[in-house]
């Protein structure tokens, strides 16, 4: 055990040392400072810390041994006992150390908000079979990621400060992929690495919306996204659904005018939906007559299996006023926590401030191994393989929920990337997940992605980090459940 370092352990001049020393050690481990079983320094060190003589730390320490504050353990040093003495004990303490709580200032309107939200609490494992987003851990090239990351670890360039809006070489490397993948009409500058897809949706939302814009976002559409806009203040307006993606021409003859609107149009999350063509086009048209932001999330547009890829709708037009943003955590890793934005160049400085605000550089050894997992063509390779992966298990998937689940439960939503949806009607869908995550296995209840629990419950259910026994386990699961 290393010893408590008292580094803002200080003596005054003109009063004796050994009584000023003596009642601060008492004073800290009577408050709980120095807490029970804690190692205090050497005598040599502590009187060297202090510029006192060794002879005077050596009297305090012995007479705190006789008075029991402390003990000694021959060969290992000296400890703060276990027991403080009798007399030591107070029956009353003042009233703010009596009441905890109490007395703590309030917290801020974000405060209040933080604490209404349910989800990533400690006691619920995120990472069980079937939960949404979670990509084959197993399947991950982590002989090819441990090569590339020895190469960068002890790289002194990487192990200082960084740029806020991200390490160059991963911007110039995302930048050829997304323009030759996903049809983005971006250069580097307009790049801004994130950590994670979530700080990408804080940073819309401070710099793009006030305290009290409107904000249209799909309903069902991501609750995380949600939270954000509403963490600040903003008013959200449900935009529904048709075909299982955004209704364009419902929310263009909407008298409604609002700041910003998150939709994803490549892959609706959670129901799959493909925006088409030309509706895209009048969305751009609208959100630019009507001076609205879009925030376009591309979360997994990689992993399609009914059509063929669909280019991002940023990449439409020139001059869009469509924020982009993506991130590694469901095609590598959720625990690298990257993701990035593409903005328009007029923003650019903006965004880099508010990231430096929020949080500065994200991890620059992470941010070099991805740059060369790019750039020598492993994360292609990696998502050539996960398609072929993700759509077996899609299909077997789907196949059991067919066998297997009695109607009028079955799938509502059979082409959504990494999961599938399942209605549940007459069984409440929170329920459901928690029995589920008795059995050892993920999912999110359908009613949590709407604006208002919904009449039509459901589940939303990953499959990517599933084996094939866990997926049929899991069809028999709710097959006995849903037939009570």
């Amino acid at each position: 055990m290393s010893a408590a370092e008292l580094t803002d352990l200080t003596l005054e001049s003109g009063q004796p040392l050994q009584e000023q020393l003596y009642r601060q050690l008492v004073d800290w481990i009577c408050n709980g400072r120095l807490a029970a079983g804690t190692k205090l320094p050497s005598s040599r060190r502590l009187a060297e810390s202090l510029s006192i003589s060794r002879n005077t730390v050596t009297l305090v320490l012995d007479q705190l041994k006789a008075e029991g504050f402390l003990t000694s353990h021959p060969g290992k040093g000296v400890f703060v006992s276990p027991e403080l003495p009798a007399y030591t004990k107070k029956t009353h303490r003042q009233g703010w150390q009596a009441q905890k709580n109490r007395y703590l200032p309030s917290l801020s309107h974000y405060g209040d908000f933080a604490q209404t939200l349910s989800w990533g609490k400690k006691s619920e494992d995120q990472s069980l079979p079937f939960t949404p987003g979670l990509p084959d851990l197993s399947a991950f090239p982590f002989t090819i990621w441990n090569k590339l990351y020895r190469r960068h670890q002890s790289r002194l360039a990487l192990t200082g400060y960084g740029q806020s809006q991200g390490y160059l070489p991963l911007r110039m490397a995302l930048t050829e992929y997304l323009r030759n993948s996903r049809g983005v009409r971006c250069n580097t500058e307009q790049i801004i690495i994130t950590n994670g897809a979530q700080e990408a949706l804080n940073l819309c939302a401070l710099v793009a919306i006030n305290q009290g814009d409107k904000v249209y976002i799909e309903d069902p559409g991501y609750r995380r996204a949600r939270a954000a806009f509403q963490s600040i203040g903003a008013k959200l307006v449900p935009a529904n659904l048709k075909d299982k993606h955004l209704d364009v021409d419902k929310l263009v003859n909407s008298a409604t005018q609002a700041k910003l609107l998150f939709t994803t149009p490549t892959h609706q999350y959670p129901m799959g939906g493909v925006m088409p063509a030309g509706e895209r086009i009048k969305l751009l048209d609208w959100a630019t007559e009507a001076s609205c932001w879009i925030i376009e999330d591309d979360y997994d547009s990689e992993f399609s299996f009914q059509h063929k890829p669909i280019a991002a709708l940023q990449g439409m037009g020139e001059n869009t006023p469509v924020l982009y943003m993506g991130s590694f955590s469901k095609t590598l890793l959720p625990s690298l926590r990257l993701g990035y934005l593409v903005v328009p160049s007029s923003t650019v400085e903006a965004f880099t401030q508010a990231k430096e605000m929020l949080s500065g550089h994200s991890p620059l050894v992470t941010q070099a191994v991805v740059a060369d997992f790019l750039d020598e063509g492993h994360f292609v390779r990696h998502l050539r393989k996960m398609r072929a992966n993700y759509m077996k298990k899609w299909e077997h998937f789907c196949q059991l929920i067919r066998e297997e689940v009695p109607p009028p439960a079955g799938l509502i939503a059979s082409s959504a990337g990494m999961h599938l949806v399942i209605s549940t009607p007459g069984h409440d869908d929170i329920t459901l997940s928690k029995k589920l995550r008795e059995y050892g296995f993920g999912s999110t209840p359908l009613s949590l992605f709407y604006s208002n629990k919904t009449e039509d419950p459901g589940l939303v259910l990953g499959f990517a980090n599933t084996t094939f026994e866990q997926r049929a386990d899991c069809a028999k699961i709710l097959a006995k459940t849903l037939k009570k």
